[in-house]
């Protein structure tokens, strides 16, 4: 199927969402280095920063390709009204347990996204999404070993896990809003689209949760957080970027 110029930019759309979840959620993970209640968990936690940072760039290449400006430039100049990642990704680390369960809620998300983008029509998103099958897949492992271990641990191990699946729910919701090109990319087989993702991702996270033990919150019961995609953030995410971008504003030169 030949794309339009509204196939073009609704994949411009569901890239730029895509590559700045991962990049802004990359440099958040990176923020418990140095501080991971042991050190297994400092390194892991620095570990998946880092292939979060390396999944944005390759995207940030795939909008250049599609006439973008070069990954740099898009990750390094934009100020906060200007980034599509959802609103979940961009809250402060707090305390691990909040910091566990956002990491369970997006890494499932972010696994079916790119196992439903193996099938894309477009070929380097597919490609893309068979490269970094592995990373997502550990990093979804590495969420679920941890909620099922704090599951069993003490009481309040497992009621702070809790507290935070139910306060967070709205928020991982906003992980699916959906943009003004669905249409165009389910009708070039682009992508499934946000709806159909979320069902998976909920059927999935909610398995698993029951598994562990948990409480599921049902999705009739939360009103979600959107916002992200068109550029509606939270106080935290400027100076995030302020900070993120030091370098960059520094020494353009320099390479990450």
């Amino acid at each position: 199927m030949e794309l339009t110029e509204r196939h073009v930019e609704g994949l411009k759309e569901l890239l730029y969402k895509m590559a700045d979840d991962q990049l802004i959620i990359g440099h958040r993970n990176s923020e418990w280095t140095g501080l991971g209640p042991i050190l297994e968990e400092d390194i892991a936690f620095s570990s998946m920063a880092q292939d979060k940072i390396g999944q944005s760039h390759a995207l940030f290449e795939l909008l250049n390709g599609l006439g973008e400006n070069e990954p740099d430039i898009v990750a390094f100049t934009r100020n906060s009204n200007q980034f599509h990642n959802c609103q979940l990704v961009e809250l402060p680390i707090g305390e691990y347990d909040f910091s566990l369960v956002r990491h369970f809620y997006f890494d499932h998300a972010e696994a079916l996204r790119f196992e439903a983008l193996m099938d894309s029509s477009f070929e380097p998103l597919s490609m893309i999404a068979r490269k970094y099958k592995g990373e997502i897949k550990y990093h979804t492992l590495h969420a679920d070993s941890w909620l099922k271990i704090l599951a069993k641990g003490t009481e309040e191990s497992f009621t702070r896990i809790q507290n935070n699946i139910n306060e967070f729910f709205p928020h991982a919701l906003g992980i699916f809003e959906q943009g003004d090109y669905e249409k165009e990319l389910i009708e070039a087989d682009i992508f499934i689209g946000e709806e159909a993702l979320r069902t998976r991702w909920y059927e999935k996270i909610s398995a698993l949760l029951t598994s562990f033990g948990y409480s599921v919150p049902a999705l009739d019961s939360a009103t979600p957080i959107y916002g992200g995609r068109k550029g509606v953030h939270t106080p935290s995410l400027q100076p995030l970027l302020d900070e993120m971008t030091e370098v960059f504003s520094i020494d353009p030169t320099a390479e990450w």
